[in-house]
């Protein structure tokens, strides 16, 4: 769908603050598409594409928008990260006991996450602080499952306001709650990452046990975005394996992993290929057939 005649994205500093006040999801989108900054829908209430190949179908078009729209009103906005929109996005994290904004806080202190556009909260009660990009450089996304902290950039997407996901059976919105009265900065998504993760003095490449990772997504993803070349896909196949044998949904599975396997140098078609076939090999064998977790030696030889 992405066309290369679209406009260039305009943003101003009241863009998102301007767009999140929409009456409607269907409104908000056509917004969007207007100011040239490129969309797609996701499911409503959460953040799978509706579109066959996700955030590469995202357009500008008003036209194809409001008939994706028209089709299903109630649909979530997605907004491609990187090159594609101009903005770039860190996602600090909330789950059960756990935050990233301490990790966030340490890294503005040290000035490596100043400069933000807009702040909006996010339906879990993090935040996803916006950046705009660098012209002609790329940066990839990243996870940093220990800090609770994400990057979406180049190759990734987040859902934009004023979209709705539900939350401990509460709806709740994506709204934005600051915008800077400074010019927005980017940020050095690498310096960011090197400080949220420094490399390990003695890194090791032996496969995890099953009583190292438990069934925690956050220490599954940190596996696969360790998982050294040779032993990527494999690393994968095992996590998302041990995911869907606790029961997690095809959407949590791939929020989990996908930034980890792209961390880890898999491209996307791979990636998406993999978590299929753990979804289709886990069904198949039952819950019956397999008296415990996926054993570390089926999927991964390191």
């Amino acid at each position: 769908m992405y066309d290369s005649t679209d406009p260039v994205p305009h943003w101003t500093v009241a863009t998102m603050r301007h767009v999140a006040t929409e009456g409607t999801l269907a409104g908000a989108a056509v917004r969007y598409a207007n100011l040239g900054i490129p969309v797609f829908p996701c499911v409503p209430g959460g953040k799978q594409p509706l579109t066959p190949s996700g955030f590469h179908d995202a357009t500008s078009s008003a036209r194809v928008v409001h008939q994706w729209w028209q089709r299903t009103p109630e649909a979530n906005i997605g907004l491609p990260t990187g090159a594609r929109t101009g903005i770039l996005v860190v996602d600090i994290d909330v789950h059960s006991g756990a935050s990233g904004f301490g990790a966030f806080e340490r890294a503005r202190a040290e000035g490596l996450a100043e400069g933000w556009g807009w702040a909006v909260r996010t339906p879990s009660g993090g935040i996803h602080a916006y950046y705009p990009t660098v012209p002609g450089q790329e940066q990839r996304c990243w996870q940093v499952p220990s800090a609770h902290v994400d990057f979406r950039g180049d190759g990734g997407y987040v859902i934009a306001p004023p979209s709705q996901l539900e939350v401990n059976g509460m709806v709740r919105t994506y709204d934005v709650i600051a915008v800077s009265t400074k010019p927005a900065r980017p940020v050095d998504a690498t310096k960011l990452r090197a400080f949220l993760e420094p490399p390990r003095r003695n890194p090791s490449p032996a496969a995890p046990s099953a009583a190292a990772t438990g069934c925690r997504p956050d220490a599954l993803a940190a596996t696969v975005a360790a998982a050294p070349e040779g032993g990527r896909n494999r690393s994968l196949f095992w996590a998302s394996c041990r995911m869907v044998e606790n029961g997690l949904d095809r959407t949590t599975v791939a929020g989990y992993l996908t930034p980890a396997a792209q961390h880890a140098g898999l491209p996307d078609r791979e990636i998406k290929s993999t978590i299929d076939s753990a979804f289709r090999s886990t069904s198949r064998l039952g819950a019956a057939s397999r008296p415990g977790p996926t054993p570390a030696s089926e999927a991964i030889q390191l």
